[in-house]
């Protein structure tokens, strides 16, 4: 663990003030920086969905009508899962080669509300941790079964953009699963940025900035 980083549950101020601010002088904004605050929105939007919406373990398990073999447990876990896999292998030594069809099936968090949140945290944590001292132009192999084993060059900043956005995709299938819970979920949940900013939508992601 680097330096002045400890394993303590972050505090509820910290929680609340999410993200965490810092003046101009700590922290420049760059392409990265801006890719940082989107993947820890949609995580924390996960959070928050634990937090004030799902009430029982149960719900976590709940199989979907509309989307066969969904569960709302397994679209939390398989959208932390890329941005864990994208983490490892930048963290890895080089080459650097990425796969997202590696599979973490079955763990507590599919289950486990409490288990859940805090392994959202976790990846929150580890975002914050690897993104800042990272290179967004940084080569990376992307291997995808498609069934044929394909190759593609990509690079870390363009898989933390996908990752994000792919978590939002993953939230829009949650939407729906919640919906059948009966189960109100934020008028911006599960909602691509891109959607919000045409819909004029007041939302963390949806107001342009470019």
């Amino acid at each position: 663990m680097p330096p002045g980083l400890t394993s303590s549950r972050p505090t509820m101020q910290e929680e609340q003030n999410f993200p965490v601010s810092h003046s101009s002088a700590e922290v420049e904004e760059t392409p990265l920086t801006q890719l940082l605050y989107v993947a820890r929105t949609v995580l924390r939007q996960g959070i928050d969905l634990l937090d004030a919406h799902i009430t029982s373990n149960d719900q976590l398990t709940v199989h979907s009508k509309y989307l066969p073999g969904s569960t709302i447990g397994k679209h939390l876990r398989h959208s932390r899962d890329h941005f864990e896999l994208l983490l490892d292998c930048i963290k890895s030594p080089p080459p650097y080669v990425l796969s997202y069809d590696v599979r973490l099936r079955n763990t507590p968090m599919e289950q486990d509300r409490h288990a859940a949140r805090a392994a959202l945290l976790e990846t929150i944590r580890h975002l914050e941790e690897v993104v800042p001292g990272a290179d967004a132009s940084t080569p990376l192999t992307l291997q995808a079964v498609t069934p044929f084993l394909q190759e593609f060059d990509t690079s870390f900043g363009r898989e933390l953009w996908f990752a994000g956005l792919h978590c939002v995709h993953h939230w829009s299938m949650i939407r729906v699963i919640a919906g059948e819970l009966n189960i109100t979920l934020a008028d911006d949940f599960g909602f691509a940025p891109s959607t919000l900013v045409f819909q004029g939508r007041e939302a963390p992601l949806g107001k342009a900035k470019i």
